[in-house]
This record gives C-alpha cells, structure tokens and sequence, in this order.
C-alpha cells in the first residue's frame, strides 16, 4: 500500500462518525423484524405496494444510519454491505454533504433551469474529473429519467430507433429502459426497436477459445452477424452497464469494451455506459470504463453522486453538443440547486479523502478473504470484487455450476439476521458496503457471512 493511500486511511479513521466500534455493532437484541418494525411496517403497508423480495422477506423498519451502521426501530444495529442500493457510497449522514445540502436548502431549494453558482461549480467539476471529450452535461432526478433522455439523444444523433442492450443488464423500470433491462420481466411486450444480445460472463462464457479462455471475439461476432440481419442502418448504439449489478457483479473481461469501443466506431454506433451503479467511486474510478481505458460518447451517472439525495447526471461527448442542446432538459427538481450541491459535496470529498484508491483498497482486502472463503466452502462458485461493488456467487457443483437458489436464500436469511444488511440476488450475494468502510469492519462483516455459509452447507449436507 502506498504512503498516500496510508495517509488517506488514517484521516478517514479517524473520524469519530465513521469509525465502527465493533463491540457494538452488530448487535441484534431484538427478534428481526421486533416489534416496533412490525407495527411501523403494518402501517406502511396498509397503502404501500409493490415491496421487493428481501423487503418481504425481512420486514424490518429503519430508524437512522451512521456511517457504515443502520438502526432499525427496534433498536438493533446492522453493519451496512448495502448502502442503500449502492447510493449511500460515502455512508449515512456524512458531515460534508449533510452540511452542504442544510446549507442550500436554506439558501435556495429551486429556481427551475436557471443557471446557479453552485450549478457552475458542478460541472466545472465535472468537466475536470470525466474524460475530457465528455464535457456536456444534463441534470435529472434519477437514472432511469437520465438514461431515457440519453436513449433520445441517441436516437437524435443517428436519426435511427434501434437501441441494443445485453441480456440481464439492468437500466431501469419506466416503459423504455425496462425494455433494454434483461433482468426485468414484465407482463406487456418490450418496446419493438429494443434488442437484448449475450454478454461475457467469465465465469459463464457462451464461447471459449481453445485454450479454454473466454472467448470475446466470438460474441462481438455474434453482435456484427445480428446486426446484419437488422435493416441496413437502423440501429443507434448499444447502451451497457460496465459490471452488471441486478445480475450479480458480473464483470467482463478485460478486452471486452475496448474491442466494443472499436466495434462501435468501426459501426457508427453510438456507446452508451450506464454508469449508474458503477460510477463516481463504487468501482473505484470516476467512470467504471476507466479501468479499460475506454471512453463512451454518452454516460449515465447516479446513485453515488447525490449520496442518498436524488440527482443524475447525463454527461455526453462534445461532438453531440448540438444534438444534446435540442433535448430539452427542464425537469420539476433536475438539478436544483440542493442536488447539485449535494453533488458538488460528495465529488470533493472523494477527491479530498483519497476514496477511489481507498476503494481500490477495500476490493483486494475483500476478495483476499472471499477467495480464503471460497477454498473453505465448496458451495461457492465464485467470487469477484470490483471496488466495493462485490459478489460471492453459490452453486451445486463446481463442475456444473448450477446456480444454487436454496443457499443464496438461506445464507442471506441467516446473515441479515446476525446484522448485515445486504441485498441478494437469487444464488449471488450482492455485497456493496461504503467506499468509505473501515477494515476491521469489513473483515467482521465477511467472517459473519463465512459463518452463516458453513452452518447452510452443513445443514444442506454439501
């Protein structure tokens, strides 16, 4: 590790708000749901529909975060691998944003698209951290609101309607982005100039080369003979997550989006990442395609940037800027001022307290342990961390790899029971703690998972 990255850890352990006192936290004292959960939750539901599987299946009410630790109303207390859903990245109630998003609300909370001082600041800042020819920028209040209007501007750049997505990406649940969304099933048909191709999965590849390696070049075929069969240009671009997240941190490889990068120029296709998830810190770069070298004509940014406050942003390369202008981008709360201040806050502070290399950090403490976990347990297929965007994937046989859907449920039951709070994703546990989440409670939370897993297996008789 180097001296700089030293450095950083000791200033951030050394905050009082983020440092986890381990004798304390996990600490469950009280049934999961206990009582007041329950009560609270009751009154919710009576008028609140459309809960998720893990929500369901754990009922529980939370009271407040700190740090790296959530409270329920019971009074027991979780170490956080979840961050929300990947957006509270800089943990609960950071002073720096808490105290920027107080100050503007007292300031100005909105004044439609009218330019502000601290709107100029923000993009300032963004034009500085992006890759330079990414310069041009909208403001939304969520990603899939942004990523429908970078699906338009794909479409008013080319003058074509055909978007192309991979299976199990996700990009969201309005009528369009679900439509590019392969993990999402819905009742009506998807829209008609949407496609869904094969993507690399390492750990599950379509087609290998004869040394037995994902082979890359055989899907990007797959996509150019797809694309032929389509009517001569009527494809726009194709829009991608870097790492997939609702499918279970499934990363490509290496090669894979700097061919694409080449696929699509060599094509006239636009490539769009969704960056959603991945980006401004989570994977450890500003834009997860950092970590390829590759730089996209439009990226979605969101989750991380407002840090729990809603705001995405729509950033796109300077030759579109004409095209980008004639999309109109004024939204009721887009880019209010306490969005972009909220931003604006957490972009320094990733900056000032050295977060991407941290993050960087934490990934090779956790997959050191994941991988000492995975010798010690046959039921784990495979393990794989990204920054701090993680997954430890269950299977029946390692062989076979059939996906073991039984495990994955039984492990996060016993896990989110002893305190860790985490969001599953059928046989792959989804493991997404704050980029700014001290070892020692890192390492805790991954010994209770190693535990919960050994007791499933026995019990299992695997």
């Amino acid at each position: 590790m180097t001296a700089q990255l030293t450095k950083s850890q000791d200033r951030f352990c050394s905050r009082s708000w983020a440092t986890i006192d381990l004798l304390r936290v996990p600490h469950i004292h009280a049934s999961v749901p206990g009582k007041q959960s329950q009560v609270i939750h009751e009154r919710c539901t009576k008028h609140f529909y459309g809960l998720s599987s893990h929500t369901r299946l754990f009922p529980v009410a939370f009271e407040s975060g700190e740090g790296c630790v959530l409270t329920d109303a019971d009074g027991n207390r979780f170490l956080d691998f979840s961050s929300g859903i990947c957006v509270a990245t800089l943990g609960h109630g950071h002073p720096k944003v808490a105290q920027a998003i107080s100050r503007q609300t007292r300031q100005l909370s909105n004044c439609h698209d009218f330019s502000t001082r601290v709107k100029a600041e923000l993009v300032e800042t963004l034009a500085r951290l992006l890759p330079s020819e990414l310069n041009c920028f909208q403001f939304y209040d969520s990603g899939a609101t942004a990523i429908e209007a970078a699906l338009r501007l794909m479409r008013a750049v080319t003058g074509r309607a055909g978007l192309l997505s991979c299976q199990d990406d996700y990009h969201g649940r309005t009528f369009l982005t679900s439509s590019l969304s392969g993990t999402e099933q819905e009742s009506f048909p998807a829209e008609v100039a949407t496609h869904l191709l094969p993507r690399p999965n390492v750990y599950r590849p379509c087609w290998m080369t004869d040394e037995g390696q994902i082979d890359t070049n055989a899907y990007l075929e797959h996509y150019a003979t797809y694309l032929d069969q389509r009517p001569a240009k009527s494809i726009a671009g194709i829009v991608l997550e870097p790492i997939q997240g609702w499918a279970g941190t499934i990363i490509p490889p290496d090669d894979f989006f700097p061919k694409l990068r080449q696929f699509c120029d060599e094509r006239d296709l636009i490539l769009m990442a969704d960056e959603v998830l991945t980006g401004w810190g989570r994977t450890g770069e500003w834009l997860c395609l950092n970590r390829w070298d590759t730089t996209p004509d439009v990226a979605v940014i969101g989750k991380s940037l407002g840090n729990g406050f809603p705001v995405s942003c729509l950033a796109v390369h300077e030759k579109h800027r004409d095209a980008l202008d004639g999309l109109k981008a004024s939204t009721s709360t887009g880019g209010n001022p306490v969005a972009c201040a909220a931003a604006l806050a957490v972009s320094r502070t990733i900056e000032q307290e050295q977060l991407l290399a941290y993050s960087k950090h934490l990934s090779e403490v956790a997959l050191n342990r994941m991988e000492q976990m995975k010798q010690q347990h046959p039921i784990i297929g495979d393990v794989r961390a990204v920054g701090c965007l993680m997954g430890i994937e269950f299977v029946k046989d390692r062989q076979t790899k059939e996906p073991f859907l039984e495990a994955g449920r039984q492990v996060y039951e016993r896990i989110f029971s002893r305190g860790v709070a985490l969001v599953p994703a059928g046989h792959i546990l989804r493991l997404t703690p704050p980029i700014v989440m001290d070892e020692p409670a890192l390492l805790c939370g991954l010994e209770i998972i190693s535990e919960a897993i050994g007791e499933v297996s026995r019990e299992l008789n695997c």
